[in-house]
């Protein structure tokens, strides 16, 4: 039964996790899109800004041009080098205006977004009649041939367009064409929120999926880990009723071996002692299911049948029967009280005190000490043992249901764990008390108080 709900609880963690895997892919899928869609959207608000540079400020634009040509003249005239060429065209006098221009621009027709932007120069190629075509520069973009912008770097940004410019000339009466390749590239700051706010919904509810799944993940195990225990509880409590009914059985069995000695039947004063032991128990025996079904109820819905009892008399039938059981069990009392006039449940309250004495014999005590007192308005009992005694760390859990204590398998006796709980029930629905003192190896005291 255990290998099967283990097995079932790893399929069940590994199906999750499958579950889990897929949602968190559905979700990266999305904000894959998410973020393909808002390039495409950039691309195409700016696109609609500006097809080309003259629309910013065309006299810069046109000035821009003048320079190229010149500087590709110079070139070919051979007084600048590749070198100082391209230095030239990156550090132009327009850069800082063309910069601004743009960035107002953009302020100005986006004002929703917050972009940086870069324009690097990618080719400056020049044609010439009849000759091959000299490249002057054709690179991949780099950040180092920003022309205009801001942008410190390129690896967070995106192309959103390319502008290709042709320059027509004649130089020493040959026709020649210059052509120049930009590339815009542009980041927009927190755009990772701006996506994450489109995917508010789609988040939200897959995090409510994954926290349904496990939510009823953990119910479903809860509830099988619960069925698994009281299908336990169920079979301990099947195989060990007889031990529960053991001690009325036994006095029963004692008893009648008394009665058939002819000088027990003689002598009317011990006859009568052992019929009334009898009673007592058969009694005991036919309302032990009642105690067994009242461990199901709080304290405040069992029925006490409440009559007055003279508590000493009470104390020493209940001491009587408990010796005829364990013969070998040396019982001491020292009732500082006298004539005491209790309103008690007579049957269960017995049923609760034996449950103590036998806890203590359960757990190796030999010598149980029962005392008396009067404090105050209260009436006290306290059982002393001298057995094993109970650790600190597993006192507060005595009276729970089921609860046993795992030292206490001595002389092979078994319990449901019902005992204890079910003296506690008792006292409670008396409106007393039970405490109990213990130190291991040094035996336990339980004290039950009730109110005179």
């Amino acid at each position: 039964m255990k290998q099967r709900i283990n097995l079932l609880i790893a399929f069940s963690v590994l199906a999750l996790l499958v579950l889990s895997t897929v949602q968190c892919y559905l979700v990266k899928t999305t904000y894959d899109y998410k973020v393909a869609q808002f390039h495409t959207e950039i691309k195409n608000e700016i696109a609609q800004i500006t097809n080309n540079y003259n629309d910013i400020d065309s006299a810069l634009i046109s000035k821009k041009e003048l320079l190229y040509k010149g500087l590709a003249e110079q070139f070919f005239q051979g007084k600048t080098t590749k070198f100082q060429l391209k230095k030239a065209i990156l550090e132009n006098e327009f850069r800082d205006a063309l910069t601004l221009k743009i960035q107002q621009k953009l302020e100005r027709d986006l004002p929703n977004l917050k972009i940086d932007f870069a324009i690097v120069l990618n080719k400056f190629i020049f044609y010439q009649n009849f000759k091959k075509a000299d490249t002057i520069f054709s690179e991949k973009p780099f950040i180092q041939n920003k022309l205009y912008g801001n942008l410190a770097s390129l690896n967070q940004s995106f192309l959103v367009r390319n502008y290709v410019g042709t320059t027509n000339g004649s130089f020493e009466n040959q026709d020649y064409k210059l052509l120049t390749e930009d590339s815009m590239y542009v980041s927009v700051i927190d755009w990772e929120m701006i996506i994450l706010r489109r995917m508010t919904f789609i988040l939200i509810l897959s995090l409510l999926s994954i926290l349904t799944l496990i939510t009823l993940f953990v119910i479903a195990i809860k509830a099988l880990i619960k069925q698994k225990k009281v299908s336990d509880v169920k079979t301990d409590f099947i195989n060990n009723i007889t031990h529960e009914l053991k001690t009325p059985l036994a006095t029963l069995g004692i008893s009648t071996k008394i009665l058939e000695q002819k000088n027990i039947r003689d002598n009317d004063e011990n006859f009568t002692a052992i019929v009334n032991t009898i009673s007592r128990q058969n009694n005991r025996l036919q309302n032990l299911i009642d105690q067994v079904m009242a461990n199901s109820l709080a304290e405040n819905e069992i029925e006490l049948q409440k009559e007055k009892i003279n508590s000493e008399e009470f104390l020493k039938a209940i001491i009587e029967d408990f010796k005829i059981g364990n013969p070998k069990i040396t019982i001491e009392t020292d009732f500082q009280t006298e004539k005491t006039i209790l309103v008690l449940d007579k049957f269960h309250l017995t049923t609760a005190i034996l449950n103590v004495l036998e806890n203590a014999v359960k757990y190796g005590s030999n010598t149980i000490r029962l005392t008396t007192k009067n404090i105050q308005n209260e009436f006290s009992i306290s059982i002393q043992d001298d057995g094993i005694g109970i650790s600190k760390t597993k006192q507060p859990l005595l009276f729970e249901k089921f609860y046993r204590v795992e030292q206490g398998n001595l002389h092979n006796t078994k319990g449901l764990g019902l005992g204890l709980y079910y003296v506690d029930l008792i006292i409670k629905a008396h409106q007393g008390t039970i405490a109990v003192i213990s130190d291991l190896g040094k035996g336990a005291v339980f004290t039950i108080n009730f109110k005179v």
